[in-house]
């Protein structure tokens, strides 16, 4: 295999790459802190009520106690950071601070903590008004991360809201022609990668099995990837790679398999572009009623417990 490039090709410099790094340094420091707490009560969290009082770290661990109060004050705060997201449409001076893209991956990254801080803050008794407020807030997380999935399925420009479906197709068409143009991966192992349902089908999906077919897509692409790598590769280099599932180091060989996975992904999209804008319209009815609804709940058990003293600040 001619594993040679010509020297016009270059690559493309990665913008995003920053923003990544600092997410995934965020979510390092969000599971760090969430296992630090699983592991440090968990002699805690698993006595019964009856018990609790009797362990050496009721003091600290429970609600009001010297941690469980800070958790409840952290875990306001990042109720308070959530908010900043929607705010952020009607704040002209909050819009122009950075992408939106950029707050809606961290808006999803504080909606998936917040759960576990505020769980951490109860020491797991979900029962009254906190305990609805707090499967409110579960339900809050969870549709949060359908509606960011299903908001990357829908492409997006700088300048409007959603991009026609025409450049979807003219995008189409330049992912084509790199295919076409590439000798290194034979057009039926493309096929298999490329292969999708028909307009038809996907027309009379409810939209929920929409939802979960394209979810079921993008977790087979990588597989279906690593079998377009097997193909072209020799046995060593299948050990090296996990069975294709890395990268190796022919270039070309990757630049095409690039240009393959950039076209099934768009072909999902193109096809799926319809369903995917009546859910996330169906999405935004949803999920905005339980965010208001558990920050009324979350403000009035503050309120609650405050008036009763509980807390002292």
């Amino acid at each position: 295999m001619n594993a040679t490039i010509a020297p016009a090709v270059l690559p493309a410099v990665d913008h995003e790459r920053p923003h990544r790094w600092r997410l995934y340094a965020s979510y390092l420091l969000a599971i760090t802190l969430v296992l630090a707490l699983a592991i440090y009560g968990l002699d805690y969290y698993t006595l019964d009520a009856a018990q609790r009082p009797l362990s050496a770290k009721h003091a600290a661990l429970k609600p009001s106690g010297a941690i469980g109060l800070k958790l409840g004050i952290f875990g306001l705060l990042l109720f308070g950071a959530i908010f900043l997201y929607p705010l952020r449409k009607r704040w002209k001076w909050l819009a122009r601070q950075g992408s939106s893209k950029h707050w809606l991956d961290f808006h999803v990254l504080m909606g998936l903590t917040a759960p576990f801080i505020i769980a951490f803050h109860s020491s797991f008794k979900f029962h009254g008004l906190a305990g609805i407020g707090f499967w409110i807030m579960t339900a809050v997380a969870l549709s949060g991360v359908i509606g960011r999935y299903v908001y990357a399925q829908i492409p997006r420009r700088m300048s409007s809201a959603e991009v026609s479906m025409s450049e979807l197709e003219q995008q189409h068409s330049v992912l084509a022609q790199r295919l076409a143009a590439q000798r290194v991966l034979p057009t039926a192992d493309l096929r298999s990668l490329l292969r999708l349902p028909s307009a038809a089908l996907v027309a009379r999906m409810p939209l929920l099995v929409a939802v979960g077919y394209m979810i079921v897509l993008d977790l087979l692409r990588p597989f279906r990837v690593a079998r377009l790598r097997r193909h072209a590769i020799r046995l060593a280099e299948k050990l090296t790679t996990f069975g294709g599932l890395l990268r190796t180091r022919h270039l070309e060989l990757e630049l095409a398999i690039d240009a393959a996975r950039d076209q099934a992904s768009l072909s999902k999209r193109i096809l799926f572009l319809s369903r995917a804008q009546r859910v996330f319209h169906l999405w935004h009815v949803i999920h905005r009623p339980f965010s208001y609804s558990f920050a009324v709940l979350a403000l009035t058990h503050i309120t609650v417990v405050t008036m009763m003293g509980y807390v002292w600040w």
